[in-house]
C-alpha cells in the first residue's frame, strides 16, 4: 500500500475528533444487521449514504411526484430534485451544529425511497386500500425498501444500513415509530442528524412548492406578499432588484430557505444548550425533539403551510390531477390483488403464496408515475400490448 493511502488511513478518526460530543460518531455505531468488516477510507455513515444513492429505489425518485406530476413540465420539482434540496439543508444545518454531516445525508437521502407514485394523493389511496392489511405510510415503507425490498447482495435482502441510520428514518418525522419497530426504541429521541431532517424536509417542500406554485401560476403573488414569512424575507431582499421583477420572486424565496435554515440552526443551538446536551446519551435520555424552530419563525412557517394546503395542493388543478392519480393506484391494485399471477417474477411467487396483499403495495409503491400510468394502459385498454 501507497505510504499517502496509509496516511489517509490513519486520519479518518480525526474527522470524528472535531465533531461536538453529542454527535454520533460512526465508530461507535451498533452496526449492521449483517456483520461486515469496516471499509479502509470509508466510514460506516458514508457507506450507508452511497449504497444509498446507487439503489433503485433512489433512481426511480426521478420520476415520482412531488406536486406536479412528472408529464405536467420539465423544471417542476420532482420526488428526487427535492430530496437533494432536503439533503443540501441537512448538511448545512450538520455541519453548523458540528454534527455528522454523513449521518445527515445518508437519512436524507432515504427519507423518501419508500413514497408512492403521484405524491401524497398516491400514498393516501394505497394507504385507504390497505386499512384492512396494516395500512401504508412512506417512512414506515422506506424502511421495509432498505431492509427487504432492494435485491443488491447475494446474502441478504436490503442495503444493510447501519442502526442510526434505519432509526433516523422510521423516527426522523416522530420519535414514536410504533410498536412493530421497538428495536428502535418508540418514544426515545434519535439522534441530533436524525431530528434536523424533519425541518428540513419542511424548509425544503414549503419554499420548492412555493416557487412551483408561483411558476405554474397557481398561486397569486398578490395573496403570497401577504404572508408573515414573505414579508420577513423580503425585508432583507437587495432594493437594487426591479420589485415586479421574476428575480426579485427568487431571491424572495432564496431568503426565506436562508431564514428558515438560519433560525432551525440557532434555535437547535440554544436547545442543546439550555438542556445541557453533552453526549449522545443526553440527547436519547432528554425526553423531547431538540431540533426546531423559534415561535416567531414556526408561527410564520405555519401559516405557509396552511396558505400551500388551501391555495395549492386543493386547488381544483392540483385535485383534477390526484383525482386521476387515485383512480390509477385503486385501479392496479384491484387487478393485482385479484389476478396476482400477472405480477411479474419476482413478485408473484410470494403473492400467490399468500402475501397478495403486501406485495401489491410493495409492487404499486415502487413505481414512477410514467410507469404506473402505462402499466394502467397496459392493464385496461384492450387495444394496448401487455
Amino acid at each position: 500500500m501507497n505510504s499517502h493511502l496509509k496516511d489517509k488511513n490513519a486520519h479518518l478518526p480525526a474527522y470524528e475528533k472535531a465533531l461536538a460530543p453529542y454527535a454520533c460518531l460512526s465508530s461507535h455505531s451498533r452496526g449492521r444487521l449483517f456483520p461486515e468488516k469496516c471499509h479502509p477510507y470509508r466510514s460506516e455513515f458514508q457507506r450507508d449514504r452511497e449504497r444509498i444513492i446507487h439503489s433503485k429505489a433512489f433512481r426511480r425518485l426521478e420520476y415520482k411526484t412531488q406536486v406536479f406530476i412528472n408529464h405536467e413540465g420539465d423544471h417542476y420539482r420532482t420526488r428526487l430534485t427535492h430530496t437533494i434540496e432536503v439533503a443540501q439543508i441537512a448538511r448545512t444545518t450538520a455541519r453548523a451544529l458540528w454534527l455528522n454531516e454523513d449521518l445527515s445525508e445518508a437519512i436524507a437521502l432515504a427519507h423518501d425511497l419508500g413514497h408512492t407514485p403521484f405524491g401524497h394523493s398516491g400514498e393516501r389511496q394505497l394507504n385507504l386500500l390497505m386499512k384492512d392489511h396494516g395500512g401504508f405510510e412512506h417512512n414506515r415503507q422506506t424502511l421495509r425498501v432498505v431492509e427487504e425490498l432492494e435485491k443488491t447482495y447475494q446474502n441478504y435482502n436490503g442495503l444493510n444500513l447501519t442502526w442510526e441510520t434505519r432509526e433516523g428514518i422510521i423516527k426522523h418525522s416522530t420519535p414514536d415509530c410504533g410498536e412493530s419497530f421497538s428495536g428502535f426504541a418508540p418514544g426515545v429521541p434519535p439522534t441530533l442528524e436524525a431530528q434536523i431532517i424533519s425541518p428540513a424536509d419542511e424548509i425544503a417542500y414549503n419554499s420548492h412548492d412555493l416557487d412551483d406554485g408561483i411558476s405554474s401560476g397557481l398561486l397569486s403573488l398578490n395573496e403570497i406578499a401577504e404572508l408573515e414569512i414573505w414579508l420577513l424575507a423580503s425585508a432583507k431582499c437587495s432594493s437594487q432588484v426591479h420589485p415586479d421583477s421574476k428575480l426579485l420572486t427568487r431571491e424572495i424565496i432564496r431568503m426565506i430557505i436562508n431564514l428558515l435554515v438560519t433560525d432551525l440552526i440557532e434555535t437547535t443551538s440554544a436547545a442543546i444548550s439550555d438542556n445541557s446536551i453533552k453526549s449522545l446519551q443526553d440527547v436519547t435520555n432528554c425526553g423531547k425533539t431538540l431540533a426546531g424552530f423559534s415561535s416567531e419563525v414556526h408561527r410564520a412557517n405555519s401559516e405557509l403551510k396552511s396558505f400551500l394546503q388551501t391555495k395549492l395542493y386543493r386547488h381544483y388543478k392540483v385535485k383534477r390531477m390526484s383525482m386521476k392519480a387515485e383512480s390509477v393506484i385503486r385501479d392496479l391494485f384491484s387487478i393485482y390483488t385479484r389476478y396476482p399471477d400477472i405480477l411479474p417474477d419476482e413478485y408473484r411467487s410470494s403473492a400467490v403464496s399468500g402475501n397478495t396483499f403486501l406485495v401489491c403495495a410493495d409492487y404499486i409503491a415502487g413505481m414512477t408515475d410514467r410507469f404506473a400510468l402505462e402499466e394502467h394502459k397496459r392493464l385496461t385498454d384492450p387495444m394496448i400490448g401487455v
